[in-house]
């Protein structure tokens, strides 16, 4: 896991387990909340609850069960919100290309894993087979 640049820091914090379609529901609603205390609006909130979405929606259908936290950031006056996901689940063979656009091991239409890359600021996957996948993204208020 990537440390983040000097300077950050962290005002508040949230978990949610994931394990079910109603779990999503209610990660998705908890980072939303956290992303208006922390200063975004409109389109904003949306993209960044769609991209809590997506990467709990694998966590649901890949490894059954996870975590995704939520985190107030601070970087002088600059202020946004991480959200990192993590699961024990098989892992992702080839990250390179889970990270496609059009890749899916699922017959889902969702934006996937490449969406929600697309929709944040910043996006870090970590996967090992076996033992589970993290991502940390990261998205700043303009």
């Amino acid at each position: 896991m990537r440390s983040w640049s000097l300077g950050e820091k962290v005002v508040n914090e949230i978990r949610v387990r994931i394990r079910s379609d109603a779990d999503i529901i209610a990660a998705r609603s908890q980072g939303r909340g956290l992303a208006e205390q922390a200063g975004f609006t409109g389109s904003d909130l949306t993209v960044i609850a769609t991209a809590i979405s997506e990467i709990a929606r694998n966590i649901v259908e890949y490894a059954k069960t996870g975590e995704v936290s939520f985190r107030q950031i601070h970087n002088g006056t600059r202020r946004g919100i991480v959200v990192t996901a993590r699961d024990r689940g098989p892992g992702i063979s080839d990250v390179e290309l889970a990270m496609q656009d059009g890749y899916s091991t699922s017959k889902g239409i969702g934006l996937g894993l490449p969406g929600a890359r697309r929709l944040m600021d910043e996006f870090e996957i970590e996967s090992t087979v076996g033992k589970g996948t993290t991502i940390v993204m990261k998205k700043w208020t303009a």
